[in-house]
């Protein structure tokens, strides 16, 4: 029998994400690998949510999602952002943002279409584009002044004529960067130049710290009428497991999404979206304290790292510090992180896996502060092990 997976496919296996929340359970060890919280979301949304499921809010809602859910989206774009999207032709719900941008790339991109995305990148977006018999191009980011960021040079040589997309994460995961206005501007110049679509996910829009501002590529000059810009609920609201994201472009890329999406899931489970309209609207305080309570908790966890003998970079959003791992003596990080939970109980993320060049980020390890105080305290009293 000849190997059933098709061949675009072959590279990615099962996520790192899924292998090391294994290997946590499996040991016991401290899970500061995978992106999620310990804690719930604001309690009155979850309540939301359960109201729905009792007045009967459980058959299929409208594919492009329920107007009460794309309204408080649209509200939300405008106050927070002076971006005008109609609720009814410029808003579709999806099934969290991996969706979404599955969804972009498969609806815009032709077999041999280039697309741009920095490197690490969120693992999906190679899968999404490998799907897409289209082709990734990673432009890197590295270390420069305390934080990530990318050579404009490189970024304009990667534009070639098969260029149809930039793909830009911003607040950065897996390294914490949010992006400058200069060096959104810049994106922005060579989309409009090259007559590129940016596909922006802003899933860490409300997290981040020490007042670094979010500016979302839409809001540049010449821009909205070219980007999909991609939000959800999960990291916002500490709701990961509800799935529940959406869209904003102009009606032409919404009608071209929705027609993949349409064949994807169809729509996204009602009762989440009818509990996060309520958020938007009613719980962006508790998201307030959220992200101070996260800043709280990256100062602690730095610290703890700092102290076990990595070298530290300070994230300016997400829920993720990166670590080079060179000072301890270890050179990768693919290496340590499978061994992480016999050396000292926690399990973290090997951010090479995130690069084309894998060499370029062999010696960075990605660990996530969205823990719980006690846990990360825990956690950094284990790495201490390895300085021994």
């Amino acid at each position: 029998m000849t190997e059933p997976l098709v061949t675009r496919m072959r590279a990615f296996g099962t996520t790192i994400f899924a292998e090391m929340s294994a290997l946590a359970a499996q040991t016991g060890s401290i899970n500061l690998g995978q992106g999620f919280p310990d804690t719930d979301g604001p309690a009155a949304m979850l309540d939301r949510a359960v109201q729905a499921i009792g007045a009967g809010a459980n058959q299929y809602p409208p594919g492009p999602g329920l107007m009460e859910l794309r309204r408080a989206v649209s509200d939300h774009r405008a106050a927070h952002y002076g971006l005008d999207y109609d609720p009814a032709g410029e808003i579709l719900v999806t099934v969290g943002a991996t969706e979404a941008v599955a969804a972009s790339v498969l609806a815009l991109c032709e077999p041999g279409d280039e697309v741009i995305a920095f490197e690490p990148y969120y693992d999906s977006y190679a899968a999404s584009i490998a799907l897409a018999q289209a082709r990734l191009v990673a432009v890197t980011m590295r270390p420069q002044a305390g934080r990530f960021t990318f050579d404009p040079d490189e970024l304009r040589a990667a534009v070639t004529p098969r260029t149809r997309a930039i793909l830009v994460n911003s607040p950065h995961n897996p390294t914490g960067t949010v992006f400058t206005r200069d060096e959104l501007t810049l994106i922005a110049e060579l989309c409009r130049e090259r007559g590129l679509i940016a596909i922006t996910d802003e899933v860490y829009e409300h997290l981040t710290f020490d007042g670094v501002e979010h500016i979302p590529l839409a809001t540049l000059p010449g821009m909205r009428e070219r980007t999909i810009m991609i939000s959800s609920a999960g990291k916002t609201f500490s709701v990961t497991g509800w799935k529940t994201g959406w869209i904003c472009a102009p009606p032409d890329l919404v009608t071209a999404v929705q027609t993949v999406k349409q064949f994807l899931t169809f729509t996204a489970s009602a009762p989440w979206q009818l509990a996060v309209a309520f958020g938007l609207r009613h719980e962006l305080d508790w998201v307030s304290a959220l992200r101070a309570g996260l800043q709280d908790k990256r100062d602690r966890l730095m610290d703890g790292l700092e102290a076990a003998g990595f070298s530290v970079l300070r994230p300016s959003g997400t829920y993720f510090v990166q670590t080079d791992i060179r000072p301890l003596g270890f050179e990768d990080g693919l290496e340590l992180t499978r061994r992480l939970p016999e050396l000292a109980g926690v399990v973290a993320i090997p951010t090479q896996v995130f690069y084309d060049h894998a060499e370029r980020g062999r010696h960075f390890v990605r660990f996530a502060f969205c823990k719980k105080d006690e846990v990360i305290d825990e956690a950094a009293s284990r790495l201490k092990r390895l300085s021994a």
